[in-house]
């Protein structure tokens, strides 16, 4: 059969470029020789007896939720335009496509580029795409979201958790600690971040990084 199918394919060939492309005579034979070369190393290398050996489709790993997943709600909102395309990141996290968590949110963000959730959302997923380190576009993303909103707690908050994953403490230390400096006392997000401070602290003491990060990864 496979013999059958180069010698067809090869007549097919011929009268195509006859009928259409009018060659002359030495790019025909140019041509021949081309295809009869190609026919000695299929005569050579192929082997169609062989059985069919289908390879599976790779196993996507199932990854927990982030610790900006589990958090986010009670600090960015529940119900609202940037929350939608937030969980949908999440979907994409969760399987493992990391690109395609941050790809959503960038949609998102050219449809609603003042949004400050969406830009705390796409420095988060940046930071999980890079294995928890801090990059330029992920940083980029933070202080853009602070810019739009300087008074919400929510870019200060999650830019000190991806440093934290980066291991840069005292920088996310700071950072919380001037959060908290500036929010009043009864603010309902205050003792989630002085949770987060105290586990940081205990991190710094004992030098390793269990801090719950932005990635969860």
């Amino acid at each position: 059969m496979g013999w059958i199918l180069i010698l067809l394919f090869s007549a097919g060939v011929f009268a195509a470029l006859w009928r259409f492309a009018r060659f002359d005579r030495t790019s025909l034979q140019l041509l021949a020789s081309a295809l009869l070369i190609a026919m000695a190393g299929y005569a050579w290398q192929g082997r169609p007896g062989l059985a069919g050996k289908p390879v599976p489709p790779p196993v996507r790993q199932d990854l927990p939720d982030s610790a900006f997943a589990e958090t986010r709600q009670d600090m960015l909102g529940r119900v609202d335009t940037a929350s939608r395309w937030l969980t949908i990141a999440d979907m994409y996290h969760r399987s493992g496509d990391t690109q395609s968590a941050a790809g959503v949110i960038r949609s998102a963000i050219r449809a609603h580029p003042n949004d400050p959730d969406l830009w705390v959302g796409l420095g988060n997923a940046l930071v999980v795409h890079a294995d928890g380190m801090m990059t330029p576009a992920a940083e980029l993303a933070f202080r853009r979201a602070a810019k739009i909103a300087p008074d919400h707690p929510g870019p200060k908050f999650f830019y000190g958790l991806a440093l934290a994953q980066g291991g840069k403490f005292d920088e996310a230390e700071a950072l919380w600690r001037s959060l908290l400096a500036g929010a009043p006392a009864d603010a309902e997000w205050r003792p989630m971040v002085e949770e987060r401070l105290e586990i940081l602290a205990q991190a710094k003491v004992a030098g390793a990084a269990g801090v719950g990060t932005a990635g969860g990864r």
